[in-house]
């Protein structure tokens, strides 16, 4: 990915990215000629024919099959997991963003790999990513999918709390929108463990009308996350206790359009409204899939300059905002502001093209 030449100086924070989701179709290929070459009988088509180039309408009830089959077919030993993390990480770093909290279910391959041998081979990529010399710092975040079991989750929570000071720094709720969450108080329970425990939490919420109950909503809300993701089917009454307890919002405008989780296009995406109250909570552009919606983050924040008339001075702002709502500790988010204001000050004067 090579960022656009308008948003390139700019301090990118990418704070919602799931990491099997933005792996890209070409290193999908990769690794599924390299299985072909293990197993001759291979019966799965090649990415780039089920995933061609350029192709981003991807519904609900048909990315996650998709998503599902290959990911878990692919991604099957600790090499795959060491190529793709790796392929996400460069993609991102070559994208221009400076920090990035990536994030993805701990699961277990059979004969391949074991939850937490599936977590710690993704924290070694990152720590020798961080290594390098690059400008961008990572950190991982665990997701806990809603139909999973109470034994499932709370061996995520153990993951995630027993890895806290090596690159994790918070946990998630996810998954398929459509389903109902398997127990909302033993999510309580497990997610006020993890944040006990120093992490930050965040929660895919109201992403489709299936999932924007009010018991449901009032019930992740009363979870007190720190951010939330999506945010699209919500009441008025909903969005005022968001803003009362300032929460940061993770917005993903390419997603949520070509996904028609939106009425509309990207003029229509709820970003307008939210960005009106950004007084009143930090709202945080986001990928979530990039490899599947084909948008790196640069992208996204020419979108939002294009469609809701954000001056350089507004996008600036905006990863000013999203540093507030970081995980990582003190010296990260300081290292970023003085970033952000060290851009502010040379850039002041300067006027996006678009």
């Amino acid at each position: 990915m090579t960022p656009a030449p308008e948003t390139v100086c700019l301090f990118f924070l990418q704070l919602h990215a799931h990491l099997t989701g933005s792996i890209t179709r070409e290193c999908l290929h990769d690794i599924w000629q390299e299985k072909r070459v293990e197993q001759p009988d291979l019966a799965l088509e090649d990415p780039l024919r089920v995933l061609p180039s350029g192709k981003v309408d991807f519904d609900v009830a048909s990315f996650f099959p998709l998503f599902t089959n290959y990911i878990y077919t692919l991604i099957t030993t600790i090499p795959s997991i060491i190529h793709s993390t790796n392929a996400v990480l460069d993609d991102f770093a070559a994208d221009g963003v400076c920090y990035l909290e990536l994030r993805t279910t701990p699961r277990v391959s059979p004969g391949g790999f074991s939850a937490e041998e599936y977590i710690a081979t993704i924290l070694a990529c990152i720590s020798t990513h961080n290594q390098q010399q690059n400008a961008m710092r990572t950190f991982l975040i665990l997701s806990v999918d809603r139909k999973h079991s109470g034994h499932d989750v709370a061996n995520i929570i153990d993951i995630a709390i027993k890895y806290r000071n090596s690159g994790i720094v918070g946990v998630d709720l996810c998954g398929d929108p459509s389903r109902p969450i398997s127990n909302i108080n033993m999510l309580q329970h497990e997610f006020g463990r993890a944040k006990k425990a120093g992490l930050g939490l965040t929660l895919h919420f109201a992403e489709v009308p299936e999932s924007s109950s009010s018991s449901e909503l009032e019930g992740l809300l009363a979870m007190q996350p720190d951010r939330l993701g999506h945010v699209i089917h919500v009441s008025d009454s909903i969005k005022d206790e968001i803003a009362e307890q300032k929460i940061g919002l993770e917005l993903c405008l390419s997603c949520n359009v070509h996904a028609k989780l939106t009425m509309g296009g990207f003029a229509d995406h709820h970003f307008r409204d939210w960005w009106r109250r950004r007084d009143r909570g930090a709202v945080i552009l986001c990928t979530d899939d990039v490899g599947i919606f084909l948008s790196p983050l640069s992208q996204e924040y020419l979108l939002a300059a294009e469609h809701f008339g954000l001056s350089r001075e507004d996008l600036v702002d905006l990863c000013e905002a999203a540093s507030v709502m970081i995980w990582a500790g003190d010296d990260e988010a300081k290292r970023i502001r003085r970033e952000i204001a060290a851009f502010r000050t040379k850039s002041q004067n300067q006027a996006l093209s678009i």
